[in-house]
């Protein structure tokens, strides 16, 4: 009598493509900030130049800069690697869930990047608490990304097929 070990070929895709993300997801978020931080000097210090040339004018442009976090996120989600720098320094990128399972599986479109990026800022505004999800969640996924239809998997995972028993 023989036994076979019966395993779901969806749970070996669904590790294979998510295993440690939600660490380098953190590691990912840091390096953006720093992204962000300095962006934001930058932009800063050119419209406070714009502002000394403008004779006061151009500091009306510094109402605009609580915008660079959300644009920061939707663009790089819109480019071909779909993933922030921080994201794409650790490997990861974004992929919508239902497309997984494709041999290229689809990147964020519009909507969804911007869905994501507002739902992030919520999940901060909550104290954190929607991150909670992500621990009890198959595919790791915060409540963020639950709500988009969206997954961070690593970026090499994509295109190779995990080993099988």
């Amino acid at each position: 009598m023989s036994q076979r070990l019966s395993l779901d070929t969806g749970f070996v895709l669904d590790a294979w493509l998510t295993r440690d993300v939600w660490p380098r997801r953190i590691l990912a978020f840091l390096v953006d900030v720093i992204a962000i931080a300095i962006l934001a000097a930058a932009i800063g210090w050119v419209i406070v130049v714009l502002g000394f040339l403008t004779l006061g004018l151009g500091f009306l442009l510094l109402h605009l800069t609580p915008l660079i976090p959300p644009v920061y996120y939707v663009l790089w989600l819109q480019t071909r690697g779909a993933a922030t720098p921080g994201q794409r320094l650790l490997g990861l990128t974004v992929r919508q869930d239902d497309t997984l399972i494709l041999a290229d599986p689809v990147r964020p479109s519009l909507a969804q990047s911007i869905a994501w990026t507002v739902l992030l800022g919520l999940s901060f505004a909550l104290s954190m608490l929607p991150f909670l999800v992500m621990f009890a969640t198959r595919r790791r996924r915060a409540a963020h990304d639950l709500l988009s239809g969206l997954t961070v998997v690593h970026a090499t995972a994509l295109n190779r097929a995990p080993a099988m028993p």
